[in-house]
């Protein structure tokens, strides 16, 4: 996994000094924790003369058996499953209600087992509410995913957990998914990049990550009872890619399997996922928890390489797993083998070895974490568009706000909503930017016609559009009225409030794409995405120029609904009789787009600057791209330039897509300043997963090179051959 790995050592250049400066506080370092943990060894495991397991210099390994000797059978399956009955319903809701609670073996002196949900903050009572994670795959910066969770790991650890549940690195299939906006949208390559990183800043702060939701989780329609039906090269490169990513390079303490079914085979006795891929091909060492009622049935689960169940053990329990052993359908070995996976992720992340963490977030100071939820809204905010130079605000004397999402910061639900602290909305923070020198309205747009007369009093307008998007269930279209009905008619609201005002701002507070019917008709439009807590000071200062929009389109936003992927073919999407067939294959997302030939209103990667880029000097190499990047404008920005591989076709049944996304980097240049730009290839960013062959192989023929600002803004172009075939 060389690609993702190659982009966590690049340098964070979009305000990477004043995140990074705050946040340092909360990392500790690896040699003062081992030595802490040594020091307070017996706080928790006990005295290694009594309780040899203890001694910290053996290994996590070689603790874990001997702990495991000293188990009753009993014992060695108590671990194997949460035992808090109210966690699962209630988890989240108070600040002492965890997610899941395993409470441990007291007598040995093995502790609990504290988990929260995490993948947009913690989700235990209240915490820092960042921008949702397709926020922050907008970004284009695995530095940036690092911090963010920095900050959840930091957090969850001052909710006083063990595990955090996240990151989310399902690949985005459709854009009615109603959990778009918990993952990194929908590309492999930038998933595996941004979900990695997410984890090591997480376990840094000393927590385990548990990346979600293994192997394949597309939709909420069903989701409990669905089929997926993929290919094996399907599969391998576009769902299992962020995973096998995050396993190798991340290292997480625990990866989660989800509902439904794989090819028949449900998700969390997936023997051939569990134990072929995710053990034996990616070496992971960690512990594989169900998501809440995934487990089915306690033999294949057991045999299928399920660790533990949450959100209690309805499956992996005393009565079904001891009958099972009696009935020679599950050997003792098989359960020892799941209870030492357990104890040894423990053992390795020094669980026994500390004190157990407080719940102190509510009391102790959380600036360094209020600060970085700001920086990252400003990173992931994405410009549209921009006629006639309509942003950055040049001090109206008066503006006009309009719609419901002004005075909120709205969010997702379900396992990844946060309450916050606190939160800053748009109004109060445009309203502060703006200063005594200018009047700011606000209007719900509830009655359009006192919409639009306030809008066409003010100079600028800037309309609040939203959507709902939440756990359980998908959008019924992507308009933004289906996208949340109780706002009424947006798109309406839009074009009323454009006639009435020339200079109408659109900022689309929304979980992924909506369709833009009226973009032709206002003057500019920003993708806030949901922007957390901090989401008035962010806009603000976006939209005054006090810094650049930094970010880039990690989803194709189509110009009409019969465009996407899986439109017009219910066997695709939502499916029949609870089966999903992903007949499309390898063309998900943009790779879609660019086969069939449709123009997308706007495209994977796009995003505009307050200024403007030269892209130069073009150098294709054995082991690399290289591309000269130069600001030409007059202000300071920020560049994501994309490298893009079109790879042959090793047959007509293995077709390629016309690019793929193989390199990116975020830079924030100077007026005139240049950098050059490596983007580094290895064999894996050349391969496809070969299906007779059952491996990742390099095709012979041309590789088409192609670097620029988007997946359909290609400056340079190049090629380089393998195979002794000539381009």
């Amino acid at each position: 996994m060389a690609g993702p790995r190659s982009h966590t050592s690049k340098r964070w250049m979009s305000a990477a000094g004043a995140l990074a400066s705050v946040l340092a506080l909360m990392v500790v370092p690896a040699g003062a924790q081992a030595a802490g943990a040594q020091s307070r060894a017996a706080t928790r495991c006990g005295d290694p003369v009594q309780r040899p397991w203890c001694a910290t210099g053996l290994s996590a390994d070689e603790r874990a058996r001997l702990v495991l000797k000293a188990m009753t059978v009993d014992e060695r399956i108590a671990l194997l499953a949460s035992d808090d009955p109210l966690g699962g319903p209630l988890g989240g809701f108070f600040e002492t209600a965890h997610a899941d609670t395993n409470h441990g073996i007291p007598r040995l002196g093995i502790p609990p087992l504290y988990m929260a949900d995490g993948p947009a903050g913690v989700r235990q009572g209240k915490a820092t509410a960042l921008p949702a994670p397709i926020a922050l795959a907008a970004g284009f910066d695995p530095a940036a995913a690092r911090k963010y969770g920095a900050v959840v790991g930091w957090e969850a650890k001052h909710r006083g957990n063990d595990v955090v549940f996240g990151p989310t690195v399902d690949v985005l299939r459709t854009p009615r998914n109603g959990r778009t906006f918990e993952g990194f949208g929908e590309d492999p390559y930038l998933s595996a990049g941004l979900g990695t990183s997410w984890i090591q800043g997480a376990q840094d702060q000393g927590v385990m990550a548990s990346v979600k939701h293994l192997a394949v989780y597309t939709q909420e329609t069903d989701r409990l009872a669905l089929d997926m039906r993929i290919a094996e090269r399907t599969l391998r490169e576009i769902y299992l890619l962020p995973f096998e990513a995050a396993v190798k390079d991340g290292e997480p303490g625990a990866v989660m399997c989800g509902f439904g079914k794989l090819n028949g085979r449900w998700a969390c006795q997936d023997g051939a996922i569990l134990n072929t891929v995710l053990r034996g091909e990616w070496g992971f060492k960690g512990f594989v928890p169900s998501d809440h009622t995934a487990t089915q049935d306690t033999v294949a689960a057991a045999n299928g390489g399920l660790d533990m169940e949450l959100p209690i053990g309805l499956k992996y329990n005393a009565f079904m797993l001891k009958r099972a052993v009696g009935k020679k359908q599950v050997t003792q070995a098989t359960i020892d083998g799941h209870t030492l996976n357990v104890l040894r992720t423990m053992f390795a992340h020094g669980v026994f070895d500390r004190p157990e963490y407080p719940n102190d977030l509510s009391r102790i100071d959380r600036t360094a974490s209020e600060t970085a939820a700001q920086v990252l809204a400003e990173s992931g905010m994405t410009l549209l568009k921009n006629d006639t130079g309509t942003l950055p605000l040049a001090a109206p004397k008066s503006i006009a706000l309009i719609g419901k999402g002004a005075d909120a910061v709205p969010a997702g639900f379900g396992s990844a909503k946060v309450e916050p602290f606190t939160h800053v909305s748009p109004r109060t923070g445009i309203a502060q930017r703006a200063g005594n020198g200018t009047t700011v309205t606000y209007n719900d747009g509830g009655n359009r016609g006192a919409a639009t007369r306030a809008a066409k009093a003010a100079e600028v307008a800037i309309v609040f559009a939203t959507d709902a998007q939440g756990e359980f269930f998908d959008k019924s279209c992507l308009t933004l009225q289906c996208g949340d009905p109780l706002r009424g008619d947006q798109d309406a609201l839009i074009s009323e409030v454009a006639k009435a005002n020339p200079n109408t701002v659109v900022v689309l507070e929304t979980g992924g794409p909506v369709l833009t019917p009226w973009v032709n008709e206002v003057k500019a439009v920003i993708a806030a995405w949901y922007p957390g807590q901090q989401a008035g000071k962010a806009l603000a200062r976006v939209l005054y120029g006090d810094v650049d929009p930094g970010g880039r389109l990690p989803v194709t936003f189509p110009a009409a609904e019969a465009d996407i992927p899986t439109a017009g073919n219910p066997a695709q999407y939502p499916g029949v009789d609870k089966t999903v067939t992903f007949s499309e294959g390898v063309f998900v997302g943009y790779r879609h787009y660019d086969v069939k030939g449709l123009a997308p209103r706007f495209p994977f990667g796009h995003g505009l600057s307050y200024t403007s880029f030269r892209y130069s000097d073009l150098a294709v190499g054995s082991g690399s791209v290289q591309v000269t990047v130069t600001n030409t404008g007059t202000r300071p920005g920020v560049a994501v330039p994309q490298l893009y591989l079109g790879l042959p076709a090793p047959s007509a049944n293995v077709p390629q897509p016309p690019r793929q996304l193989k390199g990116y980097q975020k830079l924030n240049l100077a007026p005139g300043a240049s950098t050059r730009v490596t983007f580094p290839l290895s064999a894996r960013s050349l391969a496809y997963w070969n299906e007779e062959g059952d491996a990742w192989n390099v095709a012979p023929g041309c590789y088409k090179v192609m670097v620029g600002g988007s997946s359909r803004d290609a400056a340079l172009k190049g090629a380089f051959s393998r195979g002794g075939v000539r381009c």
